[in-house]
């Protein structure tokens, strides 16, 4: 990993006692130049068909899940030309320059499965999120573990922003299958200076000024940024061994290898030139469906070897 001001948003990939691997997002620093060497591994990418399905541990409001739900609708729009632009499928078409022999993956909003009342408890382990991963479909499947902002999971505010991996081989309908999953939290009352910046103030490094949430909530739109980063990783590198950058140990991936970039010109403690809301202040990078407006991570594009930004 490059040197720098110790703040934002990179990747830690661990393989487990439990043959399932782990990507972390980690607070480290606020801007990462990248290296040109994004290599493919030879594994599989996610493609064709597959299903989001989100489970929602402990307390979310109908607001909160509603931003959520609408981001990942939003990646899977089809009429790019009738959408507002810059839009969030536009980038999420920045993952296709990773499939260039591979269908390339077609993602809809699944199934949904609320815990409210954390039936595991309010303290998690890793195997704990997979446990909860698995309330999702066992194939063609990313499922998406969301906690509420009082559960407290293994190496969250640590360091630890959110992880993706997936499980172990299973038999389903004679065949070997594995599921990947992602699991996020709610940093607001934990770490918001870690998990949720530039919508809060970082705990390390340059003090600019935080930026106002588009949706209005610091906590889920922090979110929707380490999902959108996890996404982005898991769809190129569901396995652990497709593209990435560096060491298998600690990879950098997509999105990853570009943290802390979302617009041009962005630098230590500067998200870059982002678009604002003129009525509410906010800062976006992305127009959704119903209305939305989300600030995603740069992407790094394979065919240039540069961080991409939407603006």
């Amino acid at each position: 990993m490059a040197s720098g001001a110790p703040i934002l948003l990179k990747l830690l990939f661990l393989l487990s006692v439990f043959n399932f691997s782990l990507a972390t997002r980690r607070l480290t620093e606020l801007v990462h130049d990248s290296s040109p060497l994004m290599q493919y591994h030879n594994g599989a990418l996610l493609t064709g068909d597959i299903s989001v399905n989100l489970i929602w541990y402990g307390n979310f409001k109908p607001s909160q899940k509603a931003i959520i739900t609408d981001f990942i609708t939003s990646l899977s729009s089809t009429s790019l030309k009738s959408q507002i632009q810059p839009s969030v499928a536009t980038w999420w078409k920045t993952t296709d320059k990773y499939y260039s022999k591979t269908k390339k993956p077609s993602l809809r909003l699944g199934k949904q499965v609320s815990d409210p009342d954390c039936s595991l408890g309010k303290s998690l382990t890793d195997t704990n999120l997979l446990q909860l991963a698995s309330k999702g479909e066992a194939t063609n499947a990313v499922n998406i573990v969301l906690t509420a902002n009082d559960v407290v999971v293994a190496g969250f505010c640590s360091g630890t922003c959110g992880t993706h991996g997936h499980s172990s081989s299973t038999i389903v309908k004679g065949k070997s299958d594995k599921f990947a999953y992602i699991w996020v939290g709610n940093s607001v009352t934990q770490c918001p200076g870690q998990c949720a910046w530039p919508f809060h103030k970082p705990i390390y490094g340059p003090q600019g000024a935080p930026l106002i949430a588009p949706n209005n909530d610091v906590g889920v739109d922090g979110m929707v940024i380490n999902l959108a980063t996890l996404l982005a990783g898991t769809a190129t590198n569901p396995f652990g061994n497709g593209y990435y950058q560096g060491d298998a140990g600690a990879p950098l991936e997509a999105a990853s290898s570009c943290p802390g970039i979302f617009g041009k010109g962005a630098y230590p403690g500067y998200a870059g030139d982002v678009l604002v809301d003129p009525t509410t202040g906010a800062s976006y990078n992305a127009d959704g469906v119903n209305g939305r407006k989300y600030l995603l991570p740069a992407l790094f594009d394979p065919s240039t070897s540069t961080c991409s930004t939407l603006v």
